[in-house]
């Protein structure tokens, strides 16, 4: 059925797409008896992985290659759904491939240009810095997807395309927002990497947005998730620590609407009320924020406008109808039932 996509195969599945993703790539770090239900879902609806381009004649193959870090993150989920939907469209494989948080996404474009042939690649998520001498052995137009235009110091800004916010700057109007409120004992839930990443952007957003305010940076108000992984368990642990510690914060900011759903149920288990004790703010504007009680006041990315704009200057660059882009869109501040004025 060609109205099937690796996202239904998930959803008829119970599963993430990381997980059918997985599945279909005969990765060992997946329970057999979901992949034994996911094969079978697959075999029923005749689903014909977009990665099956690797049986294709590679002088035929017109193929897209996504890669997608950070993907249990439910945030890439619609972009993926988009992705296919715009490659089917223009008789185009898509070639999809789970980046471990541990890799680096360039050298895995790098083993996936070796394996077929190539007409793109996007890169969904990941660091916001590469090397230059790595991006030049890509032989293929590039689209970073969500990440700004400064991948590489010594690389020509022609050389690829970016879509995505200015994270920082979303991040500060998100601080700044709780500010306006009155908060000033703001904590974050972050990431611990030092490599550039559009999650550090968001940090040094909130950090400016303080300092801006001549608010003193905490460091014991930043706490890191383990393992770089942006799940609501994450958040859930993350934020229960920062209760147990005793510091004093009247707002809690979550780089990952995930993370802060996490925090809203660790402030439920403490008996921490939301926001009458404490304002919780997210980042990303996903669904779930619309449906988690209270609902999340969150920065909400224009994620169908980044997605079709990828496809549509990734497409434009092969067929030579426009060179390199970098388009950046504006967040929304979507205010919902998780904040109040201190």
């Amino acid at each position: 059925m060609a109205e099937i996509t690796i996202v239904e195969i998930a959803k008829r599945c119970g599963v993430g797409v990381s997980t059918v993703s997985r599945a279909l790539n005969n990765h060992t770090d997946i329970n057999p008896e979901t992949k034994k239900r996911i094969m079978e879902v697959i075999k029923e609806t005749g689903y014909i992985p977009n990665n099956s381009a690797r049986n294709l004649k590679r002088t035929d193959a017109k193929c897209i290659a996504v890669l997608v870090k950070g993907i249990t993150n439910p945030f890439f989920t619609p972009m993926i759904e988009i992705a296919e939907a715009e490659a089917e469209e223009r008789k185009y494989a898509l070639v999809l491939r789970h980046v471990e948080a541990y890799e680096d996404e360039v050298d895995v474009a790098l083993e996936l240009e070796k394996e077929k042939r190539l007409r793109g690649i996007i890169f969904m998520g990941g660091s916001s810095k590469h090397s230059s001498h790595k991006l030049k052995q890509l032989n293929v137009p590039v689209v970073f997807a969500t990440v700004g235009s400064d991948i590489s110091e010594k690389l020509s800004k022609n050389s690829y395309s970016t879509v995505s916010v200015d994270d920082k700057l979303e991040s500060r109007k998100m601080t700044e927002y709780l500010i306006g409120l009155g908060h000033k004992r703001i904590a974050i839930l972050s990431e611990g990497s030092d490599k550039p990443s559009i999650v550090k952007q968001r940090l040094e957003g909130y950090v400016e947005a303080l300092e801006a305010n001549g608010i003193k940076v905490d460091e014991k108000l930043i706490r890191y998730v383990d393992r770089r992984i942006y799940s609501m368990e994450n958040g859930y642990k993350t934020t229960k620590a920062l209760i147990d510690s005793g510091e004093e914060f009247t707002a809690l900011y979550c780089i990952s609407d995930v993370l802060a759903v996490g925090a809203l149920r660790a402030f439920a288990d403490a008996g921490i009320r939301v926001p009458e004790d404490v304002s919780v703010a997210g980042f990303d504007g996903q669904d779930i924020s619309r449906f988690c009680v209270p609902r999340l006041t969150t920065l909400r990315q224009p994620l169908e406008d980044i997605s079709r704009e990828t496809m549509k200057l990734i497409f434009n660059i092969i067929d030579e109808e426009s060179g390199h882009k970098h388009i950046v869109f504006p967040g929304e501040l979507i205010v919902g039932e998780s904040t109040a004025k201190r």
